[in-house]
C-alpha cells in the first residue's frame, strides 16, 4: 500500500520503519520539513517528503502528531480523497502533553474530536501500546502469546485496512468497533499499554470506566515518579496493570 506517516517521533518513526520493512511504499512527513526526520527512521526504506506532497495519491495517511493539533492540517486534508484511510495514533494527556481541551474534558471521545478538527473520518489504532512495545515486541502472526492492538473506526472497510497494517507491524489486530467506542482504548483504560493478547483484550476493553480511567491518567506523573530512575518497559506495563487491580 501507499502510506504516508505524518510525524517522526517514537510512534510515527517506528511505524514508518515497520511498514516499510513489511513491503509498503512509505513516505514520512514532518511539519518542520523533511530535514527534521531522523535518519534512522528512513533506514528501512521509507522516504522523506514535503508535507503538502505527502498527502497526495496515498492509500493510507497515519497521523502521529501531538493530540489537539490536527485542526492545523484541515486545509491540507481538504484535497485528500474520501477513500484515503486516515489513522490517528494520538492520546490526550491534559497538562502533560497537551493543553486542556474543554470538549474532551466534557466527554467527547479523543478521536471523534480529532476527526471533527480534521474535517474527515479517522480510525484509531496503535495508540494503546507503548512505543517500546511497538518497536521490540511485535512478532509474526501465529506466534504464541502475540500481543494485540485495538482498532476502532466507523466503517468496516477502514477498520479492515488499519487491522491489516497492525498485523504487518507484528501485532494481532482486534476490531474494537466504532470511533465512539474508542474511549475504551484511551489513557489509562485497562486496555491501554498493558500488553494483552487477543484473548485478553476484549475483557479489558469491556472493563473500561471513563471517570476512573481519566483519574488514573491524571495521576501518571506521581505513579511514574514512584518507579524511580530508568524504569523498564516491563515496569511501566506493570504500573498500568496495577492501577486496575
Amino acid at each position: 500500500m501507499k502510506i504516508t506517516v505524518i510525524g517522526a517521533g517514537a510512534i510515527g518513526g517506528n511505524l514508518a520503519a515497520k511498514l516499510s520493512t513489511a513491503g509498503h511504499d512509505v513516505q514520512v512527513a514532518h511539519a518542520r520539513g523533511p530535514e527534521a526526520i531522523p535518519v534512522e527512521v528512513l533506514e528501512s526504506g521509507a522516504r522523506a517528503a514535503e508535507l503538502a506532497d505527502a498527502v497526495q495519491d496515498r492509500d493510507v495517511i497515519i497521523l502521529s502528531i501531538p493530540f489537539g493539533v490536527a485542526g492545523q492540517l484541515a486545509d491540507l486534508f481538504a484535497s485528500v480523497p474520501a477513500e484515503t484511510v486516515v489513522i490517528d495514533t494520538a492520546n490526550y494527556y491534559p497538562g502533560m502533553l497537551s493543553e486542556p481541551i474543554e470538549a474532551v474534558d466534557n466527554g467527547q471521545v479523543e478521536s471523534v474530536y480529532t476527526a471533527e478538527q480534521l474535517g474527515r473520518p479517522v480510525v484509531k489504532a496503535w495508540n494503546a501500546a507503548l512505543a517500546e512495545t511497538q518497536r521490540n515486541r511485535g512478532v509474526p502472526a501465529g506466534t504464541p502469546g502475540r500481543l494485540a492492538i485495538p482498532v476502532a473506526g466507523d466503517t468496516e472497510q477502514a477498520r479492515r485496512v488499519a487491522m491489516r497494517l497492525v498485523d504487518d507491524t507484528g501485532f494481532d489486530p482486534y476490531d474494537a468497533g466504532t470511533l465512539a467506542d474508542s474511549w475504551r482504548q484511551q489513557p489509562n483504560s485497562p486496555a491501554y499499554c498493558t500488553e494483552l493478547t487477543l484473548h485478553e483484550l476484549p475483557a479489558a476493553l469491556a472493563a473500561a470506566d471513563r471517570a476512573k480511567d481519566a483519574a488514573i491518567r491524571d495521576s501518571l506523573p506521581e505513579r511514574f515518579a514512584a518507579l524511580g530512575a530508568n524504569p523498564t518497559v516491563d515496569d511501566v506495563v506493570e504500573m498500568n496493570r496495577a492501577a486496575h487491580r
